[in-house]
């Protein structure tokens, strides 16, 4: 039961090691593009591919829906960002229960965005933990857990992919646990509960009177999506990365004449920046082409 990219590794997986995929269950085809042509997600094109019974219902709460599932008879559903909610009728029916592949040691970061907002709020590491879901948010007991330094360069995208193949590896492990009978859920701890709430396209316009620190790790948070930006004399400019710099002035003011911006406490130099319109390049090469000399005022504008 999964949708997204994040999903794919850990499907591929489970038929790799040999698992009996009883069916795939993601979320239904939706408008894409500019023709708002039906696209399946990334977890259904996979499952077509592989020749798996797919099934897309918009709701898990009908008891027509429940039927077919407990008609399946599974050991264990696989859950891993699926998107929809799992009610207490679809919960109790595999013997080995609902076993979810969850991006983050929990209890930190529970909910939709964990990998983002661990690297935005600066956590040295991470990491996966396959929980046996209940009804709650993530508050299931834990089977397994693995952790994962979160380097100075980890970026949203780059975090996501190395915490995918991390949770199809687990969740093999688990699974093989479980049938073997050598692994318990433990509860998770009272202490430490934090909430990573769904990544919000609003996000993306940069706040300078933030610390530079802060902002850059946002920026990289949000590499691939929604990304960062300001205004550049009423144009968009997206900021693909950047850098903590020295020096320090006014908010939302280039400092010199390498796009060097003041913040609320210290300043940021990016590093790769796209204006509306144009292709993704170095600060160099835009500079080359678009001079911004020191003392110009960004953020202003729609």
């Amino acid at each position: 039961m999964g949708s997204p990219d994040f999903s794919v590794p850990i499907l591929h997986e489970l038929r790799d090691a040999g698992h009996d995929i009883a069916a795939v269950y993601c979320r239904p085809p939706r408008p894409a593009g500019r023709g708002q042509k039906e696209r399946k997600c990334a977890v259904h094109a996979a499952a077509d591919e592989a020749g798996l019974e797919v099934r897309t219902p918009k709701s898990l709460k009908d008891e027509a829906a429940q039927a077919d599932f407990a008609a399946l008879d599974p050991d264990a559903a696989v859950v891993a960002a699926y998107g929809l909610i799992l009610p207490k009728a679809i919960l109790d029916v595999p013997k080995h229960g609902c076993l979810n592949v969850h991006a983050s040691l929990l209890p930190r970061w529970r909910g939709a965005a964990p990998i983002q907002r661990a690297i935005e709020a600066g956590d040295a590491e991470t990491g996966v933990t396959i929980m046996r879901m209940d009804e709650g948010l993530d508050t299931g007991g834990m089977l397994l857990a693995e952790r994962v330094a979160i380097t100075p360069a980890a970026t949203g995208g780059s975090l996501h992919d190395d915490l995918s193949a991390m949770g199809a590896r687990l969740i093999v492990e688990a699974l093989g646990g479980l049938a073997e009978g050598a692994l318990e859920a433990t509860p998770q701890p009272e202490d430490g509960v934090t909430y990573a709430r769904k990544l919000d396209r609003a996000e993306a316009r940069i706040d300078f009177s933030e610390p530079a620190q802060v902002i850059e790790r946002r920026l990289r948070a949000f590499d691939p999506w929604p990304g960062g930006y300001t205004e550049l004399e009423g144009v968009r400019l997206k900021i693909l990365s950047a850098v903590v710099s020295d020096g320090s002035g006014e908010p939302g003011v280039t400092l010199d004449e390498a796009l060097t911006i003041g913040c609320g406490r210290g300043s940021i130099a990016p590093t790769r920046v796209q204006l509306a319109g144009k292709s993704p390049m170095s600060t160099g090469d835009f500079l080359r082409g678009a001079p911004v000399p020191a003392g110009i005022r960004l953020g202003h504008g729609d």
